[in-house]
């Protein structure tokens, strides 16, 4: 007896629809699964032949061959124990296979029979919704997940043996509603009228969040660094309907969906320990995963301490950086995940934290302070468009009653400056200003006699890279979107030239 039913695998970020052909003939008992299982996926046998017979059905003592096809494309994770179960006992006769046609399972089962949810359920829907598939049998947690893609009916049971009583008819499953959209409460609490002064600070990530630019913030320790870059999601745009479906794909892959069941509308922010390792932030493993850069997709990754990450570790941003995107090469497999976020980076001005701090006095030595600099090499450093100091604040703009710009207020210029944005690359697939090609700014990016002499000296005088020009002329265009000017002009050329960071290497 041949039965083939339909599941779906993760390649990446995306799903692929993968076909389970089971079949089940005379022979020595035995159950063979071939077509590149995963470990994960060969020790299916074992729970479905349990599950089988703990939800009271009998699990035929034949031999059992089960191919998973494509054969050429790795299959891991537990999704696949429910439509093997399903397979031998479509072959068994408990379920009619002219049933099957339009239906794709996903589940982990339990050795009981009950349903488990499974990681990566939104992308592995939105594969099989492209492949005509009209229901979906999942566990209850992934349900509204599947719901999300509004193109598939997901089917939700707690066992196995409500799976076949919905297949035969003899129970109808409760219909499963789209959930509201996820809002993070945490970001909500933060505004950028707490933070007291620093409206140096404040204006360069205007900018860089106009602009979707990369910022390093040096100062000494409790200036107000962190408390900046945390509520730097606050005034950034919503997430537009392709870029919340591409982020919610990547944290529903990692298993970080907190209730498995609605869009992402808060851009990610990302915050790992300066400890983390190169394959913690990049992404890695046997089989690749994402990382941090690909967690941040379309937010903020935001390095704290930025010099005591490991050398290694912060000179593997370079490519993703620059490219977007970021390709981790194991013996397994070959992924390439989206990494398109804004780089948010502070630190201490030297090792002690006090060089230049005008109240307390530097511990450090030239030769220290060299040192502590070196850490950044100047590579990385020519890839980050704005630098700005936090200093320390005086006691009377600490404790001056000032109002200051809510996040709110912020956020409404920014928006504005990425609608204009939006219109001019609306005929070249990017989205902002900092994602601009060398092409993109000889075409649109129109500037001044003044503005254009201006950056010719200081090419000359700085002794800039044809990156660091390149990215002045991108700061200069976000800037004059901010001001709704449709041309560069030199005072905007001239505000970019400030922010553009200093080489610590010559």
């Amino acid at each position: 007896m041949f039965t083939k039913i339909t599941s779906a695998t993760i390649s990446g970020i995306d799903g692929v629809d993968v076909s389970v052909e089971i079949d089940v003939a005379r022979g020595i008992p035995a159950i063979d699964i071939v077509g590149l299982p995963e470990m994960s996926v060969k020790e299916s046998r074992d729970r479905v032949r349990a599950a089988i017979r703990n939800a009271g059905f009998e699990f035929p003592v034949k031999r059992i061959t089960i191919n998973l096809a494509p054969a050429n494309l790795k299959k891991e994770g537990s999704g696949f124990d429910l439509p093997i179960a399903i397979g031998i006992m479509a072959a068994a006769g408990y379920v009619a296979c002219d049933n099957l046609s339009d239906c794709a399972f996903l589940a982990e089962l339990s050795l009981e029979g009950r349903l488990r949810g499974v990681n990566g359920m939104l992308p592995m829907a939105l594969a099989l919704a492209d492949a005509g598939i009209k229901r979906i049998f999942v566990a209850p947690e992934n349900a509204h997940e599947v719901a999300i893609t509004g193109k598939v009916t997901p089917v939700a049971a707690e066992t196995l043996s409500d799976v076949v009583a919905y297949l035969r008819g003899e129970k109808q499953p409760v219909p499963v509603e789209k959930l509201e959209t996820e809002v993070n409460e945490t970001a909500e609490l933060l505004d950028f009228a707490d933070v007291q002064g620093q409206f140096q600070g404040k204006r360069a990530l205007e900018i860089a969040a106009a602009g979707g630019h990369n910022v390093i913030m040096t100062g000494p320790p409790g200036t107000g660094k962190t408390m900046l870059a945390r509520r730097i999601t606050t005034i950034l745009p919503p997430l537009t309907d392709a870029e919340s479906l591409s982020v919610t794909k990547i944290y529903s892959v990692a298993g970080l969906l907190k209730n498995h069941g609605s869009l992402l509308r808060e851009r990610p922010f990302r915050a790992p320990h300066h400890t983390a390792s190169d394959a913690a932030l990049i992404g890695g493993g046997r089989v690749p995963r994402p990382g941090e850069v690909t967690l941040s997709h379309n937010g903020v990754l935001f390095l704290d301490e930025f010099p005591e990450f490991a050398k290694n570790v912060i000179e593997v941003l370079r490519q993703p950086l620059e490219d977007g995107d970021v390709t981790i090469s194991r013996v397994n497999a070959t992924m390439t995940y989206p990494a398109q976020f804004m780089l948010v980076a502070a630190m201490n001005p030297c090792a002690c934290g006090y060089r230049n701090d005008g109240k307390i006095a530097c511990r450090c030595t030239d030769a220290d302070i060299k040192k502590y600099e070196r850490r950044i090499s100047g590579p990385l450093l020519d890839r980050i468009d704005i630098a700005v100091e936090v200093p320390r604040l005086d006691y009377e703009d600490f404790v001056a009653d000032k109002t200051s710009e809510t996040s709110v207020q912020i956020r409404r210029r920014v928006i504005s400056a990425r609608a204009l944005q939006t219109e001019r690359f609306k005929n070249y697939g990017i989205a902002c200003n900092a994602l601009m090609g060398h092409n993109h700014i000889k075409l649109l990016c129109k500037m001044s006699k003044n503005a254009t002499e201006l950056l010719k000296q200081a090419y000359e005088s700085m002794r800039l890279s044809a990156r660091a020009y390149d990215r002045i002329i991108k700061t200069a265009r976000t800037i004059a979107d901010l001001e709704n000017e449709a041309m560069i002009n030199e005072t905007h050329i001239a505000e970019a030239i400030q922010l553009r960071p200093k080489k610590y290497i010559e």
